[in-house]
């Protein structure tokens, strides 16, 4: 068999044999399961908290730390932004993809292993190396990117990129489990710091396919072109395609759609984790809920990659199964959430009300009468610009042995909100005048020594059962053998909501039996009822499809408040968050010369990044404006309608021809090495 495509003499799909053909994309394909490593556990899971926890333990609170985070990503995201077309367009001109491709993953590999050096207090050196990780690995994806059109053929390319995206979320999912258990059984901070390493060793090996089974596209630039030299060639290139901008008009009209679309499912990825806590769900419910959406990606990647395959004898049966879930999961999560038992589903527990002498629900300053005293105490402010708040937060302070503060409170958990520094020591902790007991039934203390000054820092503690309680902390006089004092530094507690109960055993079992549901009504009545529905379903409409359902998303993530709720969504977001990714990536690669792939790939590159920030901003924006995540949720909406229309409004067919006659007019300039 030979495989023949409409762009073949700009890749390297001519005369292909079917097993060459199909090689070449599991080479293609296997690195996005290499990179997706960098992207589980380095950008969402591990090295976060680590950052903020470990290498940014010496700033003043973890509000600093959160903002050195932030800006380092900012930093990378503008970088990769402006070098993308540029690197993009030289590397059209100079046939030099694979080439830019190994030197950005080499970069993130490199500073990526680098991190394992990486130990408390080194907040700098993690900037650092986590900067130049992202570009690294953002910088490689513009090129990775670019060689789909040269890997695939047209009509192969939706299926392609979402074998892509189906076995990145297999690869990023596996090693992030098997790093979340290395940091619970290595000690100190072994955990997390190997697992940086094994993200690049993981990253580096499962490359070699692509680099060693992938050829590099012939170069695009006629040889007058190259005689005036690659980089001024580059940027002619660049600004003829700028002055032609009428010509890409409709390829252009959808970067837009996506630039606006894109912003709602990169906020509703970054936000998932950050609202559900805000909610009260547990944390290992969060972790659990990322785990699932990892795994469950992979089957509805690969759906709706072929949902516009025309010719494909299972497109009815797969349109159906996705229309089944966009109905019937919010239907059954929200009638679960409101007739089936709490303790089963995770509502929100009722606020503990007792005495009146006794804190409820929020934060209580040291100044409030609940605190009782024993021992010598001193005020302390702490200047806002330090704790990260918008006001001055008072703590009290004592070095005397003995001491100690009561703090009476009406629910099940507190946090206790404290300092540590170079003079403080160690405390006990009580809890209704006994010994607080950890997992190993030992007393809890709390070692505040650091060698620099921190405010702000929390540490949760739950009573067995929610009522009245009093928790009570004890100075005992003693000091780490490193520390210059006794000092014990209290800055208030925040009385938190109930803890949700839930049955996830059963919360996951119902999930699975509404699939199989689905499965059998998409086997039965797929055929009869969607053959001729499933049709209208090219790759366009395909991803205003995945816009529908996350607009449901946006929508009930509005109201949601129980377990089965966040799970169900969860896995709605699932169905839907690598399918519309890869078929918006392979969509793009059809408009696209492919000729000119590194350069508007480039571009595609840079409406990534843009919608990395103005997502998060509206989110923050709304919030801020309402006081609440939950509207803020909501108005995401907007950017999925307005996304939508703008994308219903490009005409494909005509991107597809412009991008053809491109590839036919450079064609007769192409330079061979």
């Amino acid at each position: 068999m030979t495989v023949m495509n409409a762009s073949a003499g700009f890749g390297p799909l001519a005369n292909l044999t079917e097993q060459e053909y199909k090689r070449r994309i599991w080479a293609w394909t296997m690195y996005d399961w290499a990179n997706s490593a960098f992207a589980t556990t380095i950008l969402a899971a591990v090295l976060p908290v680590y950052f903020s926890q470990v290498a940014g333990s010496t700033l003043p609170s973890a509000t600093r730390a959160t903002t050195y985070w932030s800006l380092g990503l900012s930093v990378s995201l503008f970088v990769i932004a402006i070098l993308s077309p540029i690197l993009g367009t030289i590397a059209d001109v100079m046939r030099g993809k694979k080439r830019f491709l190994s030197i950005f993953a080499g970069i993130g590999i490199i500073a990526t292993a680098l991190l394992v050096l990486v130990e408390s207090g080194d907040w700098v050196l993690a900037s650092i190396l986590a900067v130049i990780g992202r570009i690294g690995f953002n910088g490689a994806n513009v090129f990775y990117d670019s060689l789909l059109p040269h890997v695939a053929s047209e009509e192969d390319q939706d299926r392609v990129s979402a074998r892509g995206f189906a076995i990145g979320y297999l690869g990023g999912g596996l090693l992030l489990a098997v790093n979340i258990v290395m940091i619970q059984l290595l000690p100190g901070t072994w955990g997390a710091r190997l697992s940086f390493l094994s993200v690049a060793i993981w990253w580096a090996v499962f490359s070699i396919p692509l680099f060693r089974y992938v050829p590099e596209p012939p170069a695009a630039g006629a040889q007058h072109m190259l005689n005036e030299g690659v980089i001024a060639a580059s940027f002619r290139r660049l600004r003829e395609t700028f002055a032609d901008i009428r010509q890409y008009r409709e390829l252009f009209k959808y970067l837009v759609a996506f630039l606006i679309y894109n912003d709602g499912i990169g906020t509703i990825i970054s936000i998932a984790a950050i609202y559900g806590a805000e909610l009260g769900f547990d944390s290992v419910e969060l972790i659990l809920a990322l785990l699932l959406v990892q795994f469950v990606g992979i089957p509805y990647s690969l759906i709706f990659g072929r949902l516009p395959q025309k010719g494909n004898a299972r497109r009815p049966f797969f349109l159906a199964f996705i229309l089944f879930n966009l109905i019937v999961l919010p239907l059954l999560g929200i009638l679960g959430s409101r007739f089936l038992p709490a303790d089963i589903i995770g509502a929100r527990p009722a606020p503990f009300t007792g005495t009146s002498t006794a804190g409820g629900e929020g934060f209580h300053s040291m100044e409030e009468p609940l605190y009782s005293y024993t021992g010598e105490w001193t005020a302390f402010s702490v200047p806002s610009q330090m704790v990260g708040s918008d006001a001055d937060l008072s703590y009290r302070q004592t070095d005397e042995a003995g001491a100690r503060f009561d703090f009476p409170f009406n629910g099940q958990r507190v946090e206790l909100i404290y300092a540590r520094g170079p003079v403080h020591g160690i405390w006990a902790v009580e809890l209704d005048g006994e010994p607080l007991l950890n997992d190993s039934g030992e007393p809890v203390v709390i070692d505040a020594y650091q060698p620099t000054e921190r405010f702000e820092l929390r540490t949760a503690i739950q009573a067995g059962e929610p009522g009245s309680h009093v928790l009570s902390l004890v100075n005992t006089g003693e000091k780490n053998p490193a520390s210059a004092g006794t000092v014990m530094r209290v800055g208030g507690v925040e009385v938190l909501p109930a803890a949700r109960r839930s049955n996830l055993g059963l919360i996951i079992a119902s999930i699975v039996v509404i699939e199989l549901v689905g499965l059998g009504f998409a086997y039965l009545l797929g055929r009869p009822l969607f053959s001729g529905l499933v049709e209208v379903f090219d790759t366009k409409r395909s991803i205003l499809l995945a816009l529908v359902i996350y607009a449901v998303i946006a929508t009930w993530g509005f109201f949601l408040d129980s377990v089965i709720e966040y799970w169900y969504l969860a896995w709605m977001v699932a169905i839907v968050q690598g399918g519309s990714q890869a078929l918006s990536r392979s969509l793009y690669a059809a408009m696209s010369p492919a000729a000119k792939s590194g350069e508007f790939f480039g571009f595609f590159s840079v409406m990534e990044k843009f919608s990395a920030i103005m997502g998060p901003l509206l989110f923050a924006a709304a919030g801020t404006l309402f006081g609440s995540s939950r509207p803020a949720i909501l108005s995401l909406i907007a950017l999925f309608f307005i996304g939508g229309l703008v994308l219903n409004r490009v005409n494909v067919d005509e991107g597809k021809r412009v991008a053809q006659r491109e590839d036919a007019r450079l064609a007769h300039g192409v330079v061979s090495n």
